[in-house]
Order: structure tokens, then C-alpha cells, then sequence
């Protein structure tokens, strides 16, 4: 499984708008093949970031599949105007270590 990363700086004053649409944007990215799982957290020390998670079985499944789709302009529509700046997506293999 692969962990997608991406630290998200939402511009002032649009962060209720963004947790909005991110609630709406997540039954966009939901029915994508390869698509695990979802989490948005909010940044307790820096108002306006959030972390965004998303688990993939394949990084194919995002890099390829979703991000080639019109699902994903969708998504952007819906969310990638709240960023500044726009955000670096990364991607992670399978832990190494857990405890």
C-alpha cells in the first residue's frame, strides 16, 4: 500500500470554505480503483495547514488513474484554488518499522 502526503496551506480566512469542500471532494476521490482510505487533519500549531493522507494500493492507482481522470478535475475544481502555495504531493511505501 502507498501513502500519499501533502502538507496543504490553505489561504486566510478560507478555511471553514475548505473543510467544506474537502467533505464534498472526498466522495469524489472515494470510488477511484485503488483508492484505501482518506484523512485530513488540521495543523494544531500553524492555522490554515492541514495534512492530507490518502492511501492507494498501487502509486499508479493516484499518479496514473486518478490524477489521469475526469474525476480528478473535478477534484481540483473543487478544491485546489484554496491552496497557496499549491502544495507538494509525496508518496510513501509500506512502514519499515510500526510500534
Amino acid at each position: 500500500m502507498i501513502l500519499e502526503h501533502a502538507i496543504l496551506n490553505v489561504k486566510a480566512g478560507e478555511e471553514a470554505a475548505f473543510e467544506a469542500a474537502m467533505a464534498e471532494a472526498k466522495t469524489i476521490i472515494a470510488g477511484m480503483k485503488g483508492f484505501k482510505g482518506l484523512e485530513v487533519r488540521p495543523c494544531l500549531e500553524q492555522t490554515g495547514q492541514y495534512l492530507l493522507l490518502v492511501r492507494w494500493e498501487t502509486l499508479e492507482d493516484h499518479t496514473e488513474g486518478f490524477r489521469g481522470s475526469p474525476e480528478y478535475q473535478a477534484w481540483k475544481q473543487c478544491l485546489h484554488h484554496f491552496y497557496a502555495p499549491f502544495p507538494t504531493v509525496e508518496h510513501y511505501a509500506a512502514p519499515i518499522i510500526t510500534a
